[in-house]
This record gives C-alpha cells, sequence and structure tokens, in this order.
C-alpha cells in the first residue's frame, strides 16, 4: 500500500453556470522514502494539490470526484478533527514563503514551543527538543536563535527553522512547496541536502513542489508534470529528463538556460496558460494552442495518459515526435557590447559601512557591507553580479542608482563623480542611471494605470498628456503587452506581465546604465524566458549597458558578458562569463558553480537517493 494515494482526483470551481475544472482525473502515489517532484508553471495546479490533501481549497473550490488516500485513511472523508491531528505529527509542510509563514510578533522559540505542545511534546522538555531540531539543520547558536524574530533572521534560515518544525515530529509524509525559490545556489543546495538526509534518517516519503525541472531532476525519483490541472507526463526522474515525452515537458526544459556546454537560445512558450475558462471550453488537448507540434487531431479530443517506457506515461498523441523540438539559436552577445575604449560607469575602490547600532556612550556598532569593489562597465555591456545572500551585491547596485552613498570610493559614471547628493549630481543620476527592482508587487503603486506607471517620469517634467499616451502605447509595444494593458491595475497583471512594466518605466527614457536586482527571480522558466530575450532585444533596440545581480548562475550565463563574483563584501573573481564559469581560480566561485543543479540528471545522485534506475 502506498503512502499517499491519489485515484482520479478532480477539484473545480462551482458557480451557478456550472463547473470550472482546477484539477483534473489526477492519479499518482508516493512512497515511503521516495520523492515525488510536481512541476509546472503557475496556474498549473500544483498547490492546488497541496491544498486538497489540507482540505484547505480556497473559496468556491471542491473536490468534484476520485479520492485521496493516506496510510490507507480516506482524507477526503476524515473528521476535520482527525486530519487536525495528522497534520503536524504524520503530514507536514514546508511553504513557499518563509518570512510569511513566521509569525512576525512572535520569537523563534514561541513559535517553535506552541507548534511542539500542539504535537504533543511536554512543557518541560520543548525546549531541548527545539534546540536539537535547530541543530539538525545545521544553524549555528540554536539555543541563542530561540530569542530572535524571523526578522533578525535571513531568508535561508528562516526556511532552515520551518524545516526543523517540519521534520521536529518524524512525519510520515512532508510536502515542501517551492521551498527554495529566490534563495542563493549554496543555500538552496544545502536546504536540499538537509531535506534528503532528514529524509534518509526517518524513511519520510516527500511531495516537492517546483517550476524548476532541472532541480526536479536532481532530488526526486519520479515527477510528474502539470498542466492547467492535468496530468502532462508521469515517470521516473532520470528518464523523463534525459528524454522527455510530452511536448511540454520538453519547453519547459529548453527554456531554462544551460550551464554546460555551448550557449544555446531558450525556448519561448507563446500566450499563457489557460484560465479556468478557457479549460472549460476546451475539447481537445490543453496544450495545443501552445505546442509546436499540434495538428488537427490535437483539437479533436484530450489525449489520455499512455504508456511510452517502464513506469512512464505521457498524455499525447505522438511521443515519438517531442525530441524534434530543438532549441533557438543563442544571442548574438558580440554584435551588442565592447569593453573597448573607455568604460561608461567605473566603480573605484567603492566601500560601505553601515552603523548598525548606536550607543549612549562608546563607539557605534559598524557592519562593513562592501570593501574595495572596483570593476568597470562599457558600452551596451551586460555585467553580472553573483553572489551569496549578505555578500554586498544589492549594496553596490544601491550605490550606483543613489540609494546609499558611499562611505570611500568613486561612482565614476561618463567620467563624472555620481558619489555624492549634490543636486545637480541627483539630477545627473536620474537621467543616465534606472533601477528594476526585484519584487514587481511591491514595486508599483497599486493605485495608479499601467500608462501612468510606466510614463511617470514624463509625468513629473510636466509632458502633456497625449504625449505621454503615445509614448506608453510605444512602451507597451516594446515589452510584448497588448495597448489594452494601457489601462489595467497592477493587480490585473500576472507576475511576469509586471515586471515587464518594471522594465518599460525604467525605459520611458532610456538611461545609460539599468540596474537590475533579482528581476528574475521566483518566476516561471516560461515568462523567465521571456523576460531575458525581452532584455536582449531590448539592449539592441536602445543600446543601455546593465549591471544584473542575481543568485542564478545559469541565467548569469545566458544574459550577461562579463561577470564579479561577490564575498562578503569584495569581488573575488571577475572576468568574461564563459572563462569565469568554465574554469573559476576562485574557491568560492568553486563551490558556486558545484552548488547548480546539472543539465542533466546525474546517474550517481539519483542512484544515491535510492532511485531505480
Amino acid at each position: 500500500m502506498s503512502l499517499l494515494q491519489a485515484n482520479e482526483l478532480s477539484v473545480a470551481l462551482r458557480l451557478h453556470a456550472g463547473d470550472f475544472p482546477a484539477l483534473s482525473n489526477l492519479s499518482f502515489k508516493v512512497e515511503a522514502g521516495r520523492t515525488l517532484g510536481i512541476v509546472g508553471e503557475s496556474g498549473a495546479g500544483k498547490s492546488m494539490i497541496t491544498r486538497s490533501i489540507a482540505q484547505l481549497l480556497p473559496r468556491g473550490f471542491s473536490v468534484t470526484g476520485g479520492s485521496l488516500r493516506f496510510m490507507g485513511q480516506d482524507l477526503l472523508g476524515m473528521h476535520a478533527d482527525a486530519r487536525r491531528a495528522l497534520f503536524g505529527r504524520e503530514i507536514a509542510f514546508i511553504p513557499q514563503e518563509p518570512l510569511s509563514a513566521l509569525n512576525p510578533v512572535l520569537t523563534v522559540g514561541q513559535q517553535m514551543q506552541e507548534h511542539l505542545l500542539h504535537i504533543g511534546v511536554r512543557r518541560g522538555e520543548w525546549r531541548d527538543r527545539a534546540i536539537a531540531a535547530l541543530s539538525d539543520v545545521q544553524l549555528q547558536d540554536p539555543a541563542g536563535l530561540l530569542a530572535k524574530y524571523p526578522h533578525q533572521l535571513s531568508g535561508g534560515m528562516c526556511q532552515r527553522v520551518l524545516i526543523a518544525m517540519a521534520f521536529v515530529s518524524r512525519p510520515k509524509l512532508l510536502i515542501a512547496d517551492e521551498p527554495t525559490t529566490a534563495l542563493d545556489v549554496t543555500i538552496q543546495a544545502r536546504i536540499m541536502d538537509l531535506i534528503a538526509d532528514l529524509r534518509r534518517q526517518h524513511g519520510t516519503a516527500v511531495i516537492f513542489i517546483t517550476h524548476d525541472l532541472r532541480l526536479a531532476a536532481q532530488i526526486c525519483d519520479e515527477i510528474m508534470v502539470l498542466y492547467a490541472g492535468r496530468q502532462a507526463e508521469y515517470g521516473p526522474a532520470r528518464a523523463l529528463m534525459e528524454a522527455p515525452r510530452h511536448p511540454y515537458t520538453r519547453c519547459l526544459q529548453l527554456a531554462v538556460p544551460a550551464m554546460t556546454g555551448p550557449r544555446r537560445g531558450l525556448y519561448i512558450l507563446p500566450e499563457r496558460m489557460p484560465g479556468l475558462r478557457a479549460v472549460r471550453a476546451m475539447s481537445g488537448c490543453r496544450f495545443a494552442e501552445r505546442c509546436p507540434l499540434a495538428d488537427s487531431a490535437c483539437l479533436a479530443g484530450e489525449p489520455a495518459p499512455a504508456k511510452v517506457a517502464p513506469g512512464h506515461v505521457a498524455a499525447c498523441l505522438r511521443p515519438e515526435a517531442t525530441a524534434s523540438i530543438a532549441p533557438p539559436p543563442p544571442p548574438d552577445h558580440a554584435a551588442a557590447s565592447t569593453t573597448a575604449g573607455e568604460p561608461l560607469l567605473k566603480l573605484d575602490g567603492l566601500g560601505k559601512v553601515f552603523v548598525t547600532r548606536r550607543r549612549l556612550i562608546g563607539k557605534p556598532d559598524l557592519f562593513s557591507a562592501l570593501n574595495s569593489a572596483t570593476l568597470e562597465l562599457h558600452q551596451g555591456e551586460f555585467f553580472g553580479i553573483v553572489g551569496e545572500s549578505g555578500s554586498g551585491k544589492s549594496t553596490l547596485g544601491r550605490l550606483v542608482v543613489g540609494l546609499e552613498q558611499p562611505t570611500r570610493g568613486r561612482i565614476m559614471l561618463l567620467g563624472r563623480d555620481i558619489g555624492n547628493e549634490r543636486a545637480e549630481t541627483r539630477a545627473f543620476r536620474r537621467e543616465n542611471v534606472q533601477i528594476v527592482f526585484q519584487d514587481p508587487q511591491s514595486a508599483l503603486n497599486p493605485r495608479r494605470r499601467v500608462a501612468a506607471i510606466i510614463t511617470q517620469v514624463l509625468e513629473a517634467a510636466g509632458v502633456p498628456e497625449a504625449e505621454r499616451q503615445v509614448r506608453a502605447r510605444e512602451l507597451l509595444a516594446e515589452i510584448g503587452l497588448s495597448p489594452e494593458s494601457a489601462h489595467s491595475y497592477p493587480s490585473q497583471l500576472s507576475g511576469g506581465q509586471k515586471q515587464r512594466v518594471n522594465i518599460a518605466r525604467a525605459l520611458c527614457r532610456p538611461p545609460q546604465v539599468l540596474v537590475a536586482d533579482e528581476i528574475a527571480s521566483g518566476l516561471d522558466v516560461s515568462v523567465q524566458a521571456q523576460l531575458l530575450n525581452l532584455l536582449l532585444r531590448l539592449r539592441k533596440d536602445h543600446g543601455f549597458s546593465m549591471l544584473f545581480i542575481s543568485h542564478d548562475l545559469s541565467v548569469v550565463r545566458y544574459l550577461c558578458d562579463r561577470v564579479a563574483v561577490m564575498n562578503r563584501g569584495e569581488i573575488v573573481e571577475t572576468g568574461r562569463t564563459e572563462e569565469v564559469f568554465a574554469n573559476p581560480a576562485h574557491p568560492y566561485t568553486q563551490t558556486l558553480l558545484a552548488s547548480v543543479p546539472p543539465d542533466q540528471a546525474a546517474a550517481d545522485t539519483l542512484d544515491h537517493q535510492g532511485a531505480t534506475p
């Protein structure tokens, strides 16, 4: 008997107009000690599976068919009290957003205590159990950590606290919903190693939800690929990664930049995944409108999952043709950038020291975030800045934009020092330097329409509204949004569309230098591919240069001409991106590159985890 088994599970939004399917006839199983990866874009239905297991479906949604059993027990028909007793004990969750999952007004110790008492630990024993759990996830000074609040910890530390809480009861099933999104590759690798070690120690089964097919192939035994609430492909991780048999899986694979071998282009999936209303109206394959192999037969009826190899099924009429989908040609970096002549931007011995605590008597506590950073950015060049959280990447970007002032060193733009706060310097910097922030939601005014947001620099300069409307239409065309988007509010856009609006705003008056701070972090691989190709096209049109701050090394390899590697506030290595990534000289760079999931599922990794070849 499987630990968790779903049979023809269906979930729908129930309205007066009828049922709108969110999950359709999903069948899968999870065995003890094994990991099932669930992969797909936003809207595929990944998190809806988690909500079905916990019976925490959004208002209006309900299970309309099928069964869901845990250790032989019917999760769907179980009494609420019995189900509540399972969660935290037998079934544990690691949510996607650690800072949102932890209560900001309670210390780590208070939250650990509440959880431990809930699962039956005696009041006098909770502290020792909490310290042991935090030690298991390799957190330093676990006893001192109990007195800290979540905002005093890094994102990776918060995620490890949640992993400790999840494993403290030694659950039989762990559900990890995007547990490494937006984390550095080294922290991601540590967290995945932690989950794998704890899984082996306790025989825990894991459902790993992610949009990263490459990461899933590295750590999972089986993978289920979802598309618009329906199973597109299901099979052993290695087989599915090395020879996908559904066009959607292949397109996702080709949308991820490669870390090894020649640079290749990124496959761009057209349009977006259909919504509930569109799915209800479909009679054929749900992927047909975006599929490069679709023909009239695909529109006639929805293909059922069919066996293509032992333990491997795909819902496609022509699975053998999937291998014919080839990546587009690689981007031409040489035609757009140059390192000849005087640099456009030059950082010379740049340093930044923050005061972390002031005292009535004695010297304040200081933190050196940046130490003697020196680099040059040339006309049309895309320059990557990589490193772990706390390495100084974002501080460097904020100094260039003028959001912080340097403690020492100089920032030279077009031969002029912009590292001061004089009025003329601020005006010069605004004209020539723009930034695109990581979180598009918080960077956009929710009360303004898109047209007003992307032309606000013209509005501030007193440009007439008619001219602003013309420029808004031009910018929307450049970033690939429809003219109707001009009248939308940010809440009506997807995450990828919001980030495009952010870019359009920065390019309203094309700057000399664009600073992009983790702008592809957390996006679906398909949306990420669209964004990266958009930046390359806009560079060709406008000729701007860019400092691209990112923790994703494969994205930096695809996009950037040169790269600087930062560690603890210092630039430890710099050079042509291909040369640095192919032959890293510094031990820290070598560690970063070793943490990146391989392009293909590594046989020894899967065998080590106990996967069946």
